[in-house]
C-alpha cells in the first residue's frame, strides 16, 4: 500500500460541527465528546507482565499469531485503495465492513503495544500504520462524525460492540493518534453509550426497540430460543469503556449504572427475581423484570441450548481489564450468576444420542459436547479456553471440580494446535470448521482482552482485576 497521503478531514468534521449534539439522531442532546474528555492510560502505573507462565504463552502465541495474519496478509487482501478524502476504502457499512477491521484493530493495537507482535511478517512500524487506518476510519465513518448516509455507521442492533472494538483499540493506540482522529473516537463511543441510555422501558435495551430479556417476570417468552444475555453484554462493554475513559463527561454517571443494569440483565436467572440480594446498588428481586438463563446456569440461542453463547460471558468478565487499565475496581454485577453457568459446562450431565450422560465439557478431553448440536461449525477450542482463562483470573470456578484452569490447558493446547498447520498465524482451514465470516478476527479480540485480563492480574506491581 503507498505512503498515506495528504487528506482533508473537512467533509467529516465540517458536518459534525453542524450536526452538533447528537439529539439530530433521535439520541438525548448531551455534550458532545471530544479529545479532551477521554483520560489517557497511565502504562507506567500499571507495571509490566513478562507473559512466563504457562497460560500467559499460550495466549501470547494465540495473540502474536493472529495479529500478525490479521495486519498482515488480511489487511493487504482486504484494503487496497485510499479514497480521495484520505480515509481506507472500509467497502460498506454492515457487520463484515466494520465490526471486523474493529475487532482486529483490537488485536493489533494490543500486540504492538504490549510488545508480544511478531514482525516476521510485517515490521512494527508498518504494522502501526495500518492499524492507524483501521481506527482513524472506522471512527471517522461513525454517523456521530459523518452525515454520509451512504457511508455512515451507528445506530444499529450491534454497533455498540463494533463502537466499543473501535474505542479500545483507539485508547491502547491513543498516543499514535491525532487530534481530529481522538476526538471522532470519544465522539463515537459517546454517541453508542448515550443510546442506551435512553428511555425508561425496561424491556428494552436502548432505543432500537432491542430486547433486555428473553423471557419477562410473567413468564412471557418475549424471543423464543433466543436469551439476550450476549446483546445485553456486548452494549454494557460500550457504556463501561465509556465511563472509564470518559469519567468526567457529563454522561458517565448514566452510563455507569445502566453497565451495572445491563450487566445484571444479562445473566438473570428465574431464581434472582425473588432474591433479596443487592448488587452495586441495586436489589434484583426489585429490578429485574426478567430472565435470559435458566436456574442451571444453561441459556438458549438459535432456538437450542447452545454452549458458544454461554461462554459469551467473556464478554462481562473483560470488564475487569478495562477497569483496571484506569486503576478502577469493576462493577461485581460483571461477575453474576458466572459460577453457575461454568458449573453448567464443567459437572452438568446431559443425555448422550447412544445412551449414557457427558458435561458440555468432556472428561480429560479439549472436545465439546454440545447437547442438542451446534449450528456454527466444528473447532472452537479458544472460545472456551479463554473464558475458562478468565473464569480462573476472577476466581468464579470455587466448588467447581476439575478447577478452570485445568480445561483452559486443555483447550487452549488445542487452539495452537490448530494454529500449528499454517504458517501465517490463521486458526482455521474448511469453511465448516468455524462458519462465522469473522472467524479469525474473533478469534483476535478474544486472545487480546484475554491478555490484557492476563497483564491486569500478573503484572509486575500486582493484581489489577478487582471487584466492588
Amino acid at each position: 500500500m503507498p505512503a498515506l497521503p495528504p487528506f482533508s478531514r473537512r467533509r467529516f468534521l465540517g458536518t459534525a460541527g453542524a450536526l452538533g449534539a447528537t439529539a439530530a439522531f433521535g439520541v438525548p442532546a448531551t455534550a458532545r465528546a471530544a479529545q479532551n474528555d477521554v483520560v489517557p492510560i497511565a502504562w507506567g502505573s500499571l507495571g509490566s507482565y513478562p507473559g512466563t507462565d504457562a497460560a500467559g504463552k499460550r495466549v501470547t502465541a494465540i495473540l502474536a499469531g493472529n495479529s500478525r495474519y490479521l495486519i498482515g496478509p488480511w489487511y493487504a487482501g482486504m484494503y487496497t485503495r485510499y479514497l480521495p478524502d484520505g480515509y481506507i476504502d472500509l467497502r460498506g457499512t454492515d457487520e463484515r465492513a466494520i465490526r471486523l477491521p474493529a475487532m482486529a484493530a483490537v488485536a493489533a493495537t494490543t500486540a504492538l503495544t504490549t510488545g508480544t507482535y511478531d514482525p516476521r511478517t510485517l515490521s512494527a512500524a508498518n504494522a502501526t500504520i495500518r492499524t492507524r487506518n483501521l481506527i482513524r476510519t472506522l471512527a471517522a465513518r461513525h454517523r456521530a462524525n459523518n452525515a454520509d448516509t451512504a457511508t455512515r455507521w451507528g445506530n444499529g442492533w450491534q454497533t455498540a460492540l463494533w463502537a466499543y472494538y473501535t474505542a479500545l483499540a483507539g485508547w491502547l493506540f491513543w498516543e499514535k493518534l491525532d487530534t481530529a482522529e481522538r476526538d471522532h473516537l470519544a465522539a463515537m463511543l459517546a454517541w453508542e453509550a448515550d443510546r442506551l441510555t435512553t428511555g425508561n422501558n425496561v424491556h428494552l435495551i436502548g432505543t432500537g426497540g432491542e430486547q433486555l430479556y428473553m423471557t419477562r417476570r410473567d413468564g412471557t417468552v418475549v424471543s423464543p430460543g433466543d436469551s439476550k444475555a450476549e446483546e445485553d453484554n456486548w452494549s454494557a462493554a460500550a457504556l463501561s469503556l465509556a465511563a472509564v475513559m470518559m469519567p468526567n463527561h457529563p454522561g458517565a454517571a448514566r452510563w455507569t449504572r445502566r453497565n451495572v443494569e445491563l450487566l445484571l440483565a444479562a445473566a438473570a436467572c428465574p431464581q434472582d427475581l425473588t432474591s433479596d440480594e443487592t448488587i452495586n446498588g441495586i436489589r434484583l428481586s426489585t429490578w429485574l423484570q426478567g430472565t435470559n438463563i435458566a436456574d442451571d446456569g444453561t441459556l438458549q440461542n438459535h432456538a437450542r441450548l447452545h454452549p458458544l453463547y454461554m461462554v459469551a460471558f467473556d464478554q462481562s468478565l473483560y470488564q475487569g481489564f478495562v477497569f483496571g487499565l484506569a486503576n478502577r475496581p469493576a462493577p461485581r454485577a460483571a461477575l453474576h450468576n458466572i459460577n453457575r453457568t461454568y458449573a453448567a459446562l464443567v459437572d452438568k450431565p446431559f443425555p448422550l444420542p447412544g445412551g449414557g450422560t457427558s458435561p458440555i465439557y468432556r472428561e480429560n478431553s479439549a472436545e465439546i459436547y454440545y447437547p442438542e448440536g451446534n449450528d456454527w461449525g466444528t473447532h472452537f477450542p479458544f472460545y472456551f479456553g479463554n473464558f475458562d482463562l478468565l473464569v480462573t483470573l476472577t476466581g468464579q470456578d470455587t466448588g467447581i471440580d476439575p478447577a478452570a484452569a485445568k480445561w483452559e490447558r486443555l483447550h487452549n493446547e488445542a487452539q495452537l494446535t490448530l494454529m500449528s498447520r499454517f504458517t501465517d498465524g490463521r486458526t482455521y482451514g474448511a469453511t465448516s470448521e468455524n462458519t462465522y465470516y469473522g472467524r479469525e478476527h474473533r478469534i483476535g479480540a478474544m486472545a487480546a482482552q484475554a491478555y490484557l485480563s492476563l497483564f491486569l492480574a500478573r503484572n509486575t506491581t500486582g493484581n489489577r482485576l478487582h471487584w466492588t
